[in-house]
């Protein structure tokens, strides 16, 4: 059996498990099928699973199977995914997230993506509350926010379009409208939202264009997007899923499901929320670096030891990454006449906004800074220093004359802690990486 399995499938229903089975091997993601409870049990304990999916006709059986793994788990979490293989759908009380038999395996990855990211984001939480209180320090527990969810529709007000306006209202979520690109961008600006819905109406042309726009924005770039087809056959999958998109559905799908696939990814969104602001709450001397708002070297430091042992112990990967600006003819300008040093706060809020929750950003140089990803492979990790790079390279800083401002590049490097290897040493693997990345 393969030691990289990453998702555990539970089901007697073989006809159904094996081609989900087969998209996510194809998509990446690792997997391992299960028959019962026990066998799920073994598998668990042997193997470094980060979710499961349960498929049962029986609420009753499912229901044991999950409680017995996340105890199998605890104190990790598990996330868990119900697929019943009857008409209901299954409360979503009970399991992280219910999805019907005709879930296609790309949007089944992106859900077990987001709901490891809240898992790992939880966890993340609890390591920080021990690192803080070494240093004298007591993070407050998230408090996410009340009242109802908030979700921006974007499109024509095509018939299905509006009746997945109405399953929305019906789930309690408060919806805003916007006909055009321009009046969405309007919203996002001035209001903050939840999830945001694209219609795709006879092109999906300007409906990409607003993802991709979304993920070119630091403060939008973590928001849940969901694009809503009028047919399946209407897109390329992958093209639309690189264009930053979180949730793809399409106008077979009955609304009440979209609807609460996209109330689903906005409680998500919340609780992240939740739990950053907790984090970016804790303030004081020796913890955060007072010119960037990231982590400090030392605060760094002595984290990364809980995250390594962390890992070990759940043999789950981990990968680290550096950014450094690069010595460009503009930068060098800056410095000497100050203006790299008034840009340090804006790109440390940019660098602290572009990772994930769970992710630990920190100042451990005058203009070098490092990143430290749990669950993420050296692949991962470079690739999140490169797209953070290219976010604030479309930055530009005052530089003194308004009509010369200057932007910044950075030099990104990246290693996965090997086993047995200590923070450090794969630290400086990150380091001796360095290089400039294309940004565009």
């Amino acid at each position: 059996m393969s030691t990289d399995v990453r998702i555990l499938i539970v089901t007697r229903d073989k006809a159904l498990a094996t081609p989900l089975a087969r998209g996510l091997d194809e998509l990446g993601w690792r997997t391992v099928t299960a028959r019962g409870a026990h066998s799920a049990a073994v598998a668990l304990e042997d193997l470094p699973i980060e979710a499961a999916i349960v498929i049962e006709e029986d609420p009753r059986d499912a229901l044991a199977t999950a409680e017995r793994l996340r105890a199998i788990r605890a104190p990790g979490l598990l996330p868990v995914i119900s697929v019943p293989t009857g008409n209901n759908l299954g409360d979503l009380g009970v399991f992280d997230l219910s999805l019907s038999r005709a879930c296609h395996p790309t949007q089944l990855a992106l859900r077990l993506k987001q709901l490891m990211r809240i898992a790992a984001a939880e966890e993340e939480f609890e390591l920080r509350r021990r690192t803080f209180a070494e240093h004298g320090f007591d993070a407050p527990r998230p408090q996410a926010e009340a009242g109802p969810l908030r979700v921006l529709t974007v499109g024509e007000p095509a018939p299905k379009f509006l009746a997945l306006t109405h399953a929305l209202r019906q789930l309690g979520a408060e919806t805003t409208g916007a006909f055009t690109a321009y009046t969405a961008f309007d919203y996002l600006h001035e209001r903050a939202f939840d999830a945001v819905v694209l219609w795709a109406g006879e092109t999906q042309g300007e409906a990409l264009s607003i993802a991709g726009g979304m993920r070119r924005n630091s403060r939008l770039y973590h928001l849940p997007t969901l694009l809503y087809l009028r047919s399946q056959d209407q897109i390329d999958l992958a093209s639309a899923y690189r264009r930053g998109l979180t949730d793809i559905a399409s106008a077979d799908t009955p609304e009440t499901e979209t609807a609460r696939r996209t109330v689903a990814l906005a409680h998500a969104y919340r609780r992240e929320g939740a739990i950053r602001r907790a984090l970016e709450s804790v303030r004081g001397p020796g913890l955060i670096d007072p010119a960037t708002g990231l982590f400090t070297e030392a605060l760094f430091a002595s984290h990364v030891l809980r995250l390594t042992e962390r890992a070990t112990t759940l043999r789950r990967p981990m990968a680290l990454a550096m950014l450094r600006v690069g010595d460009t003819l503009a930068v060098r300008r800056a410095r000497a006449e100050g203006w790299m040093d008034k840009a340090l706060p804006q790109i440390g809020s940019m660098i602290g906004r572009l990772v994930r929750a769970e992710d630990t950003a920190a100042r451990i140089g005058p203009e070098m800074f490092a990143l430290a990803l749990p669950g993420a492979d050296e692949t991962a990790a470079r690739s999140a220093a490169s797209r953070i790079a290219a976010v604030i390279a479309c930055t530009a800083f005052p530089g003194g004359d308004a009509e010369r401002p200057f932007t910044v590049e950075f030099e990104t490097g990246a290693a996965q802690l090997r086993p047995g290897e200590t923070a450090g040493r794969a630290l400086e693997r990150a380091a001796a990486a360095l290089e400039m990345r294309p940004t565009g």
